[in-house]
């Protein structure tokens, strides 16, 4: 990388986008802070990366607060500055229109996308000011900007993501702290849809059917761009999709 930065921490970083993201920073020797709920799953990925580059796991659920706070004011000290931030876990449950949906989903994805994502940024955000160094990642979605049939709950917590990452910039002025949303289209490579759609596997992959849609690396090389720039260089958003997809036209009902 082309600045002074060391530490890059992942969050969802068992599978999919995360542990694709965790890979190329692998690459590039950086000390890694990984992040997801599967001890077992980050292990694995831990185990692999450690060929290449230092990794420190938290086996934890983001949106348990007291036990997040907890394993980041105690990071090993090579792992304590961290640098980057890459807040890449999130979720989307369910495919309903808003009447029908589960309040349930609706919490988890709040709870998930929106207030995970910010607790751990407000924790971290501080040092970097501090030490005028660092770089947050925050990946969002197409579904941030354009709504669709099913999308309610989900899209409105990207599109909180997208503007939390303007006003972020905006507060940053005269700071060297960066902040990039990235705004992927349809990915596969994860777990995504098969979480979206309760573990229904056909269902799941029924989405990505008779198209070429990105893939984890494409997001992964997105991100590590973005951060890899000269320090002076802040690239505010990157909205990316497979030439298979474009922004849907205006939904019209015509009565029959």
């Amino acid at each position: 990388m082309k600045n002074e930065y060391k530490v890059v921490l992942v969050t969802g970083a068992s599978s999919g986008i995360g542990e694709a993201i965790a890979e190329r920073f692998s690459t590039e020797n950086a000390k890694l802070v990984l992040i997801a709920r599967r001890r077992d799953k980050l292990k694995s990925v831990a185990t692999r990366l450690s060929k290449f580059a230092s990794c420190h796991i938290i086996a934890c659920d983001l949106t348990d607060k007291t036990s997040l706070r907890t394993e980041l004011m105690n990071l090993p000290p090579d792992f304590k500055n961290v640098d980057v931030l890459v807040n890449n876990a999130g979720l989307a449950l369910g495919l309903e229109p808003a009447q029908r949906a589960s309040w349930q989903d609706w919490q988890t994805m709040i709870d998930t996308n929106i207030t995970a994502l910010a607790f751990i940024t407000h924790l971290l955000l501080p040092g970097m000011v501090e030490r005028n160094r660092g770089h947050i990642i925050n990946i969002g979605s197409v579904a941030g900007t354009y709504a669709y049939p099913g999308g309610n709950v989900y899209a409105a917590s990207k599109a909180f993501v997208e503007h939390f990452s303007r006003n972020l910039k905006s507060d940053l002025l005269g700071t060297a702290v960066r902040i990039t949303n990235i705004e992927p289209g349809l990915v596969a490579g994860s777990e995504f849809s098969l979480v979206r759609f309760g573990g229904d596997k056909e269902r799941a992959e029924q989405v990505y059917a008779g198209v070429q849609p990105l893939m984890p690396e494409s997001i992964a090389e997105s991100v590590f761009w973005a951060v890899s720039l000269p320090a002076h260089v802040n690239i505010c958003s990157i909205e990316i999709m497979p030439v298979c997809q474009a922004p849907s036209r205006l939904a019209i009902h015509r009565y029959t």
